[in-house]
């Protein structure tokens, strides 16, 4: 299953995906990144590659990146909001209905 939203991904949403797809331990090279998500781009877009640089160096001014020398990692910070914003709320638990009391009539002695 890819990690990429639909075909009209902003550039840092492409990243964050090629970053997942490509699972490289020690960070994922800016060429690797632009190859993938070139691969992943419809026909009819063209490439921006300035706009393409600048977002990587504005996630990463940002803290949503680790650069690495020349590789790109995700930052613990941001995995963790990823996590935390994939996981799906939890349904409101619904309260049981209050059991009625079943009142005994007692026997009158005789």
């Amino acid at each position: 299953k890819s990690t990429y939203p639909p075909f009209t991904m902003s550039y840092k949403a492409g990243i964050i995906g090629a970053i997942q797809d490509l699972k490289d331990r020690t960070g994922s090279s800016m060429i690797a990144i632009k190859k993938h998500m070139q691969e992943k781009q419809p026909a009819d877009k063209k490439w921006q590659n300035a706009t393409f640089l600048s977002s990587l160096k504005k996630a990463v001014a940002d803290g949503d990146f680790v650069q690495i020398k020349n590789s790109y990692k995700l930052s613990p910070d941001f995995k963790k909001a990823l996590v935390k914003a994939s996981k799906p709320k939890p349904a409101p638990k619904k309260k049981a209905a209050p059991k009625k009391k079943t009142v005994t009539k007692k026997k009158a002695a005789p």
